[in-house]
């Protein structure tokens, strides 16, 4: 049976890589030892979250993320959590700092479900490209959170600028299975670990369309066709699950990735802009029983928004790009407003380090497109674009996403109405911990990469 070129050799050098960093991580305390199962991470999370004070948000317009709207709303957390969300009767227990929110808003933290911070950071030079380990068109065993750098200066733009407190690291989209995908916390770390989200789940990104089949068929070799890359794609699950009915004697790095999808461990992220496409993949998700999570840019989503809406699959999308690749000539500005009045699950993403500090504008956008065409979305179910769709994309949406009693107290304080192109956050807060205040210049954080650069702010 045709085997996938390299696999053996990408094995073994991944066992080899696993042993070296094993080694090297033991000056700083035991290593974890190699995964037992698909999904155990040898590498978890240590993220701890930053002190934070009993905080009472009062008087501002609250969208909890869960499409509600209250006026003259309070929020409530402590501890790192959320303890009440309510009007102007919620009682505020003894020690709360109270912060006056009257003519602001209140939101969620902000969640990209599609970034390349880290992996393709700033400055975009050719020794920062790390997000596509473009060698092979099936690349399962490589994993995101290798090649995230903390220090890149768009994770603090995103939350400064744009209110992000938790994002989802993705490879690029060279390859027809790019790796695992890293979800974060948005905060200042020297590592990785310190910013992995707890107990987030895996996801693995996946492509179909042009850029597979440009990236290997200009190399001759396969795939060089759409049908090449359902092909590839087919037979690798084959092996997938034949790799999941042996013994496991050998590991094998991609194989592990493989099954943690086939065992419902791991979700698909899924880069695909054609409608077809996406019904095509959703053929073959049932052919070998895994689970798409979400469609990425997925221009032509409003084409099968009812198969989104029966597959429980999320459409993340950006609110106007189109026209710059043949597969996104049929991109529509309406396109998440249809998505959504099908009742399937709208994510507005970004997928660019400037995109990501406007997600609550790229929202509005997309709002206003669809009134313009008839489709009314009320603003309360708009923030739900940017705060708990791609937190449940994500597999977070227990956690985060929503101003909901016992979740994260990851909370963003507006200016001003967060659908308004003159709106930008005041305060962001993650873990309850004060981390961005426009008033405060030492809470305006600043990767140490450009500290002293022009347009770094006011450091000196």
């Amino acid at each position: 049976m045709m085997k996938r070129a390299g696999m053996a050799r990408k094995a073994a050098l991944g066992l080899s890589c696993l042993a070296a960093l094993a080694g090297c991580a033991a000056g700083e305390g035991k290593p974890t030892g190699l995964a037992s199962t698909p999904v155990a991470d040898p590498y978890p999370s240590t993220y701890r979250a930053y002190p934070g004070a009993p905080t009472a948000l009062v008087g501002a317009t609250v969208y909890d993320g869960a499409g509600n709207r209250i006026d003259n709303g309070t929020v409530l957390f402590a501890q790192g959590r959320v303890v009440g969300v309510g009007g102007a009767d919620l009682a505020i227990p003894a020690g709360y700092a109270q912060i006056d929110g009257a003519g602001k808003f209140v939101t969620p933290g902000v969640i990209d479900a599609h970034s390349h911070l880290g992996v393709y950071a700033s400055p975009g030079v050719d020794a920062n490209s790390d997000g596509n380990e473009a060698t092979d068109p099936s690349t399962p065993e490589v994993w995101a959170e290798h090649s995230v750098w903390p220090q890149d200066p768009g994770f603090s733009r995103a939350l400064a600028n744009g209110g992000v407190t938790s994002l989802q690291i993705l490879p690029g989209s060279a390859n027809l299975m790019g790796g695992r995908a890293v979800s974060l916390k948005n905060v200042p770390s020297r590592t990785v670990q310190g910013m992995k989200f707890p107990g987030a789940p895996y996801s693995m990104k996946m492509a179909c369309g042009e850029n597979p089949k440009r990236v290997y068929g200009s190399q001759g070799q396969v795939p060089s066709t759409r049908m090449g890359n359902f092909a590839v794609n087919r037979q690798t699950w084959i092996e997938a699950q034949e790799y999941a009915a042996g013994d496991h004697e050998e590991r094998d790095l991609g194989m592990e990735t493989l099954e943690g999808v086939l065992s419902g461990d791991i979700q698909i992220q899924n880069h695909c802009y054609r409608a077809d496409e996406m019904a095509l993949v959703l053929d073959m998700a049932r052919e070998f029983g895994y689970k798409v999570a979400a469609f990425h840019h997925a221009t032509e989503a409003y084409k099968v928004a009812d198969l989104l809406r029966e597959n429980d699959v999320c459409a993340a999308i950006w609110a106007d790009w189109y026209g710059f690749k043949m597969e996104a000539y049929d991109a529509i500005p309406e396109n998440a407003a249809l998505v959504a009045n099908s009742g399937a699950c709208v994510v507005i993403h970004s997928d660019d380090p400037n995109g990501i500090q406007r997600l609550n504008q790229a929202a509005a956008k997309a709002q206003a497109a669809g009134e313009r065409m008839g489709i009314a979305i009320p603003d309360a179910e708009v923030v739900r674009w940017f705060t708990l769709n791609p937190a449940t994309a994500m597999g977070i949406d227990d956690r985060t996403g929503s101003l909901a009693q016992g979740k994260m107290a990851d909370v963003v304080l507006w200016n001003g109405d967060p659908l308004s192109v003159y709106s930008r956050p005041e305060k962001v807060w993650v873990d309850g911990a004060l981390l961005y205040d426009a008033n405060d210049p030492k809470r305006r954080p600043v990767s140490d990469f450009e500290l002293g650069q022009p347009g770094a702010g006011d450091v000196k």
